[in-house]
């Protein structure tokens, strides 16, 4: 089933008897700031880009350059991938809006196994996104083999963000919402979600190898 064909998490949660809950778990990281030119630029984006006209300009002018600028960090280790398609059965495909995965030994052209999973949500609605991101992290799940780790999630519309977790047969999202206009809190929320990522995945056989 195509992720964009869910119409709500309840939809998701009877078909792949998924349990949902509530729960705070991300601790943003202290000390974690953005970038001068990043800062000036989201100022001038906010000011005067009309980027709410559509979600692809939503995409472009403020999702995309915030997951960027927090990736920059992590670059050694993780990829990040624009609108790529998940394939974990024939009922469970679609393409997620980004796509936080592991970087391949076999190089930065090659994608490896998927981590954060992030749905664009629709202006003020997030249903949408959670559909997506929920999709993609199920979808990732059973790519890896219905691993024990965690998977993350992430819906934004570009002004405020929001984390979810799957583990195993729960997800959780975390009740707290971030602005991209308080950009410490949110980096700092989006620096402990990638660190999580790359720490899981470190420790994760990887799908991909180098050529004996």
């Amino acid at each position: 089933m195509a992720f964009a064909s869910f119409t709500s998490i309840d939809e998701i949660a009877k078909k792949y008897g998924i349990t949902f809950r509530r729960e705070g778990f991300v601790v943003p990281m202290p000390g974690v700031s953005a970038g001068a030119n990043y800062l000036e630029e989201l100022d001038f984006t906010l000011r005067e880009v009309p980027f709410q006209r559509s979600e692809s300009f939503t995409c472009e002018a403020l999702i995309y350059p915030t997951l960027r600028e927090v990736w920059k960090s992590f670059r050694a280790a993780l990829m990040l991938l624009s609108h790529e398609a998940l394939a974990a059965d024939a009922d469970l495909r679609g393409e997620v809006d980004y796509v936080v995965c592991r970087r391949s030994p076999l190089g930065p052209l090659i994608s490896d196994l998927p981590a954060l999973l992030v749905g664009e949500a629709k202006k003020d609605e997030t249903t949408a996104g959670w559909n997506q991101a929920l999709g993609g992290m199920i979808a990732a799940r059973k790519l890896d083999g219905d691993s024990d780790r965690s998977f993350f999630g992430l819906t934004t519309n570009g002004l405020t963000w929001a984390f979810g977790k799957l583990e195993r047969s729960t997800f959780t999202i975390d009740p707290k919402v971030y602005s991209v206009r308080d950009s410490a809190d949110l980096f700092g929320a989006l620096h402990f979600v990638f660190a999580a990522c790359r720490d899981q995945l470190l420790t994760s056989p990887s799908k991909t190898s180098t050529p004996a």
